[in-house]
């Protein structure tokens, strides 16, 4: 490749509230947790990313861990541009000052974002000297990344669920006709685990490990034919104050999550009951298109099928469909121009 093409590099970003993933020449070049420790007393960066998410819950009163994003938008500017000059800085072989100065950008956003948050992302994108700064809807660039021809005069429904928010949305030519984000996801789960522990097994844990129950466990319907085992989970006795163990079933996890996966499936009906009818007819031919972390969860797919009366497709990669649809775009722009949510030049 040579000098001038680098000149025309582009990158996609998903701004996740857990993960932020990023694709530089074609590829996934960043997969890390969207998470930042910093020293209080000299403002210097200990970590990012996986070997910031490591130290957890076991850092000292000087270092503080702050996530700079929260229901997928920038909730700390300072912290959120050092954690992206971090990552983008690690993309490139050439010098950080030619490689920061000649890129274009495209960011995913949730649908439901403000005019406020979306100048947030943008100005935050605008100081790391991005070239040209794009923004996409998350449940356009999931559709896309899944294999979708949004621009169809056809309706498709796709439910995203990531860390922070759950977006739920129903496309045609390229736009969202009817939607919705809601700020339960990944880690309201994570909080309902935890609570649930604490109140019937008299058990505190941590962030940490109520996301790998969730992972290692976590199921949406309480019979599954090929169930997990049972997992050992450690933590402090509310009691002694001692350390403990106790052992957890995949069907206590289903009861901590039912009440919020109540809440999501409750937002899909209104939603369903919001569009034009020859949409709904589009709809309960190609069911519901289930995306990001959340819908990973056990049993979901089949819950949500139940729930609606309607197909629910779970695709190979639901982490990724976001960013690698981003990217799509962002090679593509002449022919998804209409799915942009507003660029900048």
């Amino acid at each position: 490749m040579g000098f001038f093409n680098f000149l025309n590099e582009k990158i996609a970003i998903d701004l996740g509230t857990s993960n932020t993933l990023i694709t530089y020449k074609g590829k996934i070049a960043v997969d890390n947790p969207s998470i930042i420790t910093i020293n209080q007393i000299t403002g210097k960066i200990i970590a990012v990313g996986k070997e910031a998410g490591m130290m957890r819950g076991k850092i000292n009163k000087n270092i503080k861990t702050i996530y700079p994003f929260n229901d997928g938008v920038i909730s700390n500017f300072d912290a959120s541009e050092k954690m992206l000059k971090t990552f983008i800085k690690g993309l490139s072989s050439f010098s950080a000052s030619v490689f920061t100065s000649s890129y274009n950008m495209i960011i995913s956003i949730p649908c439901g974002s403000t005019e406020v948050e979306m100048r947030a992302v943008q100005e935050s994108a605008k100081r790391l000297n991005a070239k040209n700064v794009f923004l996409i809807h998350e449940p356009i660039a999931a559709a896309i990344g899944g294999g979708i021809d949004v621009l169809e005069p056809k309706g498709n429904m796709i439910v995203d669920i990531g860390g922070g928010t759950t977006e739920i949305a129903v496309i045609s030519l390229g736009r969202i006709i009817s939607g919705q984000s809601v700020k339960i996801a990944g880690n309201v789960f994570n909080t309902d685990i935890v609570q649930y522990i604490r109140e019937y097994h008299n058990l505190h844990i941590g962030e940490s490990m109520a996301e790998k129950i969730k992972i290692q466990i976590g199921a949406a319907v309480d019979s599954l034919e090929l169930p997990p085992e049972n997992m050992l989970v450690e933590g402090r006795d509310l009691l002694t104050g001692k350390p403990k163990q106790i052992q957890l079933s995949y069907k206590e996890i289903e009861k901590s999550l039912d009440k919020s996966i109540t809440q999501i499936e409750n937002a899909i009906l209104e939603t369903l009951s919001e569009i034009p009818p020859e949409i709904s007819a589009d709809i309960y031919n190609t069911g519901i298109y289930l995306t990001g972390g959340g819908s990973m969860l056990r049993g979901l797919n089949d819950r949500l099928s139940r729930t609606t009366e309607l197909p629910v497709h779970l695709g190979e990669q639901p982490l990724k469909t976001v960013v690698k649809g981003s990217d799509i775009v962002l090679k593509n722009l002449d022919r998804y121009n209409d799915c942009l949510v507003q660029k900048r030049r």
